[in-house]
């Protein structure tokens, strides 16, 4: 046995390849050398053996006795450890991890040294790497502005106070800096003296660190994550304390929603953690590959994503297509499920369970499939372990004592519950440990009885029923069941398997029984968090989906209709806005039980993204019948919800469609639905509107104008006419505005009117943005004289954070002046997140462009946006320009807005100017630059008028 044992440990230390492990003699020399030497110093056996060990050590370790000391420290120590260069054959150096113990005789003499040498460079270069990476952080949080940064005296006094402290906490530096810097915390912590604490850990450590609630002078409270840091001088004496805070409230919240998904998603793996889980594409190829799947088959993901599956198959499999017949099973029924033989990398094979799910996208189109295979290897073994010790042990004899308790030795240990009964009797024979924990009975009280003697009805038929089953015909039998046992009620899996004996009169039952109770839980939760939102527990697309599918399959058989109902808040995004996404998602809870009890149990309410819901109803008599129910839906969201103090109001908006032999899917039903719902937006919100044909024709309608206008960009279609601007000698141009025209192929030239609504909606409007930018600079810049070039910016381009960029980089195209550009915005861009927008417009500013507000005087607010930016420019709306020579309310806001840019020394431009008379009129009455017919039409750049008169 020891020699067994001497060779079993040469074997092992030799096929260690990672590891130089080698034996020194007591002087230093080389006795022994394993195949790890090579791989790691580079010598061979033959090369290396009564060879000195300084080898391995620079020149300057060598003079110094590195290796001497070393040994003595092992010998005197018992063990000495280390990291440093060592030198390999060809001369190269690595970072080495060292171990040296000694080895000593039964007399405790010292006979050698046992080594073991680790190449670690690459360990030592990402360490490296990771301190590099955090001298680059620590430059990157040196410059980060939102920190309140401040000092404290020794007693924790402010010493002084700067522009971060002042934004975060709300105290200017005269009200603060001399106070404690306890008025941050609460009375609470206060009274706790919480706030000296911290401070002397400081103190002890050198260091604090926190987060928590802190608050600001207006009382209100942030989540703060704060730092403390003693400050000393070169004597070690202290100076006082740095403080650094930083208002944390959204990470918090962030990092709490994080937190939640976390757990989702844990859940989730909990359930599969023994399984390996992958992705093939619909030809069978692996698209992604875990770390489950990695530990089944031994490959890594790059050396497996892009291969056929079937290389798990063996070889015969692969020549008889067993794989693509596998694939082609679970494409067509949409699951495949079978056990069998597969293989690792390695080439072992292993017994695996194997399952194949298809995957269809929301149109029913197979993208794919989900492939996870579980290693039974060890359950299969021990089966047949079992199997095979009791033939044993009965055709034996002479060995049946020894047999016997290896037989109870592997059944102990199997995971599994097992009972062995005889076939006619039915006494149980044998069980094992788990045996007697699922059922709270002890072996004395199950052996030798039979099933309804030791055990419940419920179980005792239920075990009986199975054993007849496997008596009945041959193979093994499974059934799964919710049972009550000692632990309570458990779904319990069952495979019975009938044995013959050695005689042929005696034959056996053999019961595994497992507890998959959590196992089903997880499956349970999976399936659930798949098909339902994780804010309302709501249904989602993919479950709305479906039982849509299955209301219209049902109603066509009934003859009934099923109805669709799109269902948006009106609102909910100014109260997410102002009082933050945890308010908005308490809504939409409540909001979501509001919906469900205002519908019937057979109708599917699902949450279908942010604030957008939809429901099915199933066999509904028609129109009317609909009606009532989003009526019903209207009302029941109309009263005040009242979340942590505030009361919100929002109304809702509904579209209905139903079922006819035009909208006869899922997709059309809900297209029709979705057009509904957009018309009951556009007619005021708060309503119902039911789809007709005539909305199918407007969204025709304008699909194709929105195909059409893509093309057009794309081909070059548009283009830009100038409307010239005078001043007010009548005579001399100053500049124009930029106005985009579309040469439609077909129906000819389309005004801005009718395509620039429909490039907003869709996004488009981002690059008719950028193409007017570039193009009237590039046409501006080809004029003689200094003229002025004016282009439209519309809201949503502002929301782009491209547009300052845009500007730049057309002029810097263009090599136009940026003087000579002026861009247009409307009161809109100012009511819509204004403080961001007037940034942008500044940044714009910087650039040297002028900023000229169009349609001045149309909005409600409209002077205080003078006071929010110094415009270059106003522009009076030409509808006060028409209506001036009629009402006196229209002269006189022109009046007003004409003195108020004398005092403000802001140019007026009167747009709309059609006569003599009204030029005349807005001369006299000051403004000073003119735009209208009455100077020129727009034009193309070559075309454009360059004088007046």
């Amino acid at each position: 046995m020891e020699n067994n044992s001497d060779v079993i440990y040469r074997m092992l230390v030799q096929s260690v390849i990672d590891y130089a492990i080698t034996m020194l003699k007591p002087d230093g020399t080389v006795a022994s050398w394993n195949g790890g030497g090579l791989h790691v110093l580079g010598y061979r056996p033959d090369e290396i053996i009564g060879q000195h060990a300084t080898l391995f050590y620079n020149e300057e370790d060598r003079r110094r006795g590195q290796l001497q000391r070393e040994l003595d420290i092992a010998a005197n120590a018992g063990r000495f450890e280390t990291e440093g260069w060592r030198c390999r054959k060809d001369g190269s150096t690595f970072w080495a991890h060292v171990v040296i113990y000694p080895i000593r005789n039964e007399v405790a003499r010292l006979v050698g040294f046992a080594a073991i040498c680790r190449d670690c460079t690459r360990q030592q270069e990402q360490q490296h790497k990771e301190r590099e990476q955090e001298s680059r952080f620590r430059l990157l949080v040196e410059g980060v502005t939102d920190y309140a940064i401040y000092m404290l005296d020794h007693d924790g006094n402010v010493v002084n106070w700067n522009a971060g402290a002042q934004r975060a906490k709300g105290y200017v530096a005269e009200e603060i800096v001399g106070q404690h810097f306890s008025r941050f915390y609460s009375a609470q912590d206060r009274l706790g003296h919480v706030p000296e604490q911290n401070l002397q850990t400081a103190y002890r450590t050198g260091r604090f660190e926190d987060e928590g609630w802190r608050y600001r002078k207006d009382g209100s409270a942030f989540w703060a994550h704060v730092v403390i840091d003693t400050i000393r001088d070169d004597q070690g004496q202290l100076l006082g304390y740095a403080k650094i805070t930083r208002d944390c409230t959204e990470q918090q919240r962030i990092r709490s929603e994080q937190r939640e998904q976390e757990q989702r998603f844990r859940l989730l793996v909990e359930g599969v953690t023994d399984y390996a889980i992958y992705m093939l594409d619909v030809d069978g190829v692996v698209v992604n590959w875990n770390a489950g799947a990695e530990r089944a088959k031994g490959y890594k993901a790059e050396e497996v994503v892009g291969q056929h599956f079937s290389l798990f198959y063996s070889s015969h499999e692969r020549l008889n297509r067993t794989p693509e017949a596998n694939l082609g099973i679970a494409r067509k029924t949409g699951r495949f499920e079978d056990e069998g033989w597969r293989y690792r990398k390695d080439g072992s094979a292993f017994w695996a369970h194997v399952v194949i799910d298809a995957i269809h996208d929301d149109d029913g189109k197979l993208v794919g499939f989900a492939k996870i295979t579980r290693d039974r290897t060890e359950r299969r073994e021990q089966e047949q372990q079992i199997l095979r010790a009791r033939d044993l042990a009965e055709a034996q004899s002479t060995q049946k004592t020894a047999l016997s308790k290896f037989l109870d030795n592997i059944i102990a240990n199997i995971p599994s519950c097992v009972i062995v009964e005889d076939a006619i009797t039915r006494e149980i024979l044998l069980v094992n440990d788990r045996t007697q924990q699922l059922f709270g009975l002890s072996k004395s009280l199950i052996v030798n009885k039979r099933p309804h003697e030791c055990m419940s009805p419920e179980l005792s038929d239920y075990f009986n029923n199975l054993a007849d089953v496997a008596l009945r015909s041959e193979g093994m039998h499974e059934r799964e069941q919710l049972l009550m046992t000692a632990s309570g009620e458990r779904i319990l899996h069952t495979r019975a398997t009938a044995i013959n004996g050695q005689d042929a009169r005696r034959n056996y039952l053999m019961l595994l029984v497992e507890d998959v109770t959590d196992q089903r839980a997880a499956d349970a939760r999976i399936h659930h968090m798949a098909h339902h939102d994780n804010l309302t527990s709501l249904p989602n697309r993919i479950l709305f989906r479906q039982r849509l599918s299955e209301a219209l399959r049902t109603a066509g058989q009934m003859q009934r209709q099923t109805a669709a109902l799109c269902l948006d808040l009106d609102n909910f995004k100014n109260v997410n806005d102002a009082l933050g996404h945890q308010i908005g998602d308490e809504l939409l809870r409540s909001v979501a039980k509001r919906l469900r009890n205002a519908l019937r149990d057979q109708d599917t309410l699902a949450r279908i993204g942010g604030d957008e819901f939809a429901i099915v109803l199933p066999h509904v008599a028609g129109n009317d019948e609909a009606s009532a129910v989003a009526q019903r839906l209207i009302e029941a969201i109309r009263p005040p919800v009242n979340i942590e103090g505030h009361n919100l109001s929002v109304g809702l908006s509904v579209g209905i469609a139903l079922s006819t032999t035009i909208t006869n899917t899922p997709e059309q039903l809900l297209r029709c639905a979705d057009m509904a719902l957009y018309e009951a937006k556009r007619n005021g919100r708060n309503r119902y509107e039911h789809f007709t044909l005539e909305m199918d024709d407007v969204a025709r309608s304008r699909r194709l104008i929105e195909n059409d206008l893509r093309d057009a960009i794309s081909g070059g279609h548009l283009r830009l006419y100038y409307q010239p601007i005078t001043n007010g000698d009548h005579h001399t141009i100053i500049g124009y505005e930029a106005l985009m025209r579309w040469h439609h192929p077909i129906r000819g030239l389309i005004m801005p009117n009718d395509f620039i609504p429909i490039a907003e909606e869709t996004g488009l409007i981002h690059m008719l943005g950028a193409f007017a930018l570039y193009e009237a600079c590039r046409e501006a810049a080809s004029w003689e004289g200094e003229q002025s070039v004016s282009v439209n910016l519309s809201p949503l381009q502002f929301k782009n954070s491209s547009l300052v960029p845009v500007v730049e980089g057309a002029l810097k195209e263009s090599g136009l002046d940026p003087a000579r550009l002026e861009v247009e915005i409307t009161e809109s861009v100012l009511l819509d997140d204004s403080l961001g927008n007037i940034r942008t417009l500044q940044n714009l500013k910087a650039l040297g462009v002028q900023i000229a507000l169009d349609d001045f005087g149309t909005g409600y607010s409209s002077l205080s946006y003078l006071r929010s930016f110094p415009f270059d420019k106003i522009k009076i709306d030409k509808s006060f320009i028409n209506d001036m020579g009629d009402s006196r309310e229209a002269l006189a806001i022109i009046r007003a807005i004409t003195g108020m840019s004398r005092s403000l020394d802001i140019q007026i431009t009167a747009e709309g100017v059609e006569s003599d008379e009204q030029f005349a009129k807005l001369r006299d009455e000051g403004c000073t630059l003119f735009q209208g017919f009455l100077f020129g039409r727009p034009q193309p750049s070559e075309l454009r008028l360059k004088t007046l008169g």
